[in-house]
């Protein structure tokens, strides 16, 4: 098949596989993956050990604006393999944690931590042949993007996912802690001022709430060959 060069955008809200489903794309294609949740957790982590977060929860906004400055964000690895460095240091684990995952979200909304993601973003994919997940990629960040596909999922099977996952990795959680954290991170998400998330008008809907990773493999792998063919994949 004869892949054409392209950027491909995959938005949609917390827990919904974004990042899973972007690895495995990135493989079969060949692409490079970016992760742009992982750079916001990274920021929201330094900003947590640095004491940009007060306990309280409050952002230091000055000390968040300084510190951007000089923070180097970036990935290492391709595809499923790729990892989160903060200069040299794998905060892959870190950046995972319900503690990374309280905060992300406030930390995202800050207008000055999205535009140093992005400046991050639009460097990395501008050779075009890469696959980028997070909720502003396909409206914001390149929204001349070949393919946008937005993700949704029902909230109770979001939650189990997460709480699975965070379980998974040793992490002692509770189910009602890991819905009310998805609750209040899809409010903010969808109200923030800076490139609230929102599905653009041109995106591909993926409701993922009762497919496996394969079957979204499978239904990519349509609108892929439909691409090739020289359509525009929604049909």
């Amino acid at each position: 098949m004869n892949i054409p060069d392209m950027i491909i955008a995959i938005d949609g809200y917390s827990s919904t596989g974004k990042s899973s489903f972007a690895r495995l794309i990135a493989d079969e294609l060949g692409f490079l993956y970016l992760d742009s949740g992982a750079l916001y957790r990274g920021v929201t982590l330094w900003a947590q050990e640095n004491g940009v977060i007060s306990p309280e929860g409050h952002i230091d906004i000055p000390a968040l604006e300084k510190g951007l400055e000089g923070l180097d964000i970036h990935f290492e690895g391709h595809g499923s393999d790729a990892s989160t460095f903060i200069g040299g240091r794998c905060v892959e684990k870190e950046i995972r944690t319900l503690a990374v995952s309280g905060m992300v979200s406030p930390i995202a909304a800050v207008p000055q931590v999205r535009e140093y993601v992005d400046r991050r973003l639009r460097v990395l994919g501008g050779r075009k042949r890469v696959v980028l997940d997070g909720r502003d990629i396909g409206t914001t960040v390149f929204p001349d993007a070949e393919l946008k596909i937005f993700m949704t999922a029902d909230l109770d099977v979001r939650a189990e996912r997460r709480m699975k996952e965070m379980r998974s990795k040793g992490e002692d959680v509770r189910y009602e802690d890991v819905l009310r954290n998805l609750q209040e991170r899809d409010y903010i998400d969808s109200h923030r001022e800076a490139s609230p998330l929102s599905c653009a008008e041109d995106a591909i809907v993926l409701d993922n709430s009762r497919m496996t990773l394969e079957d979204q493999m499978v239904w990519f792998r349509g609108i892929i060959a439909r691409m090739a063919d020289g359509s525009d994949g929604k049909n």
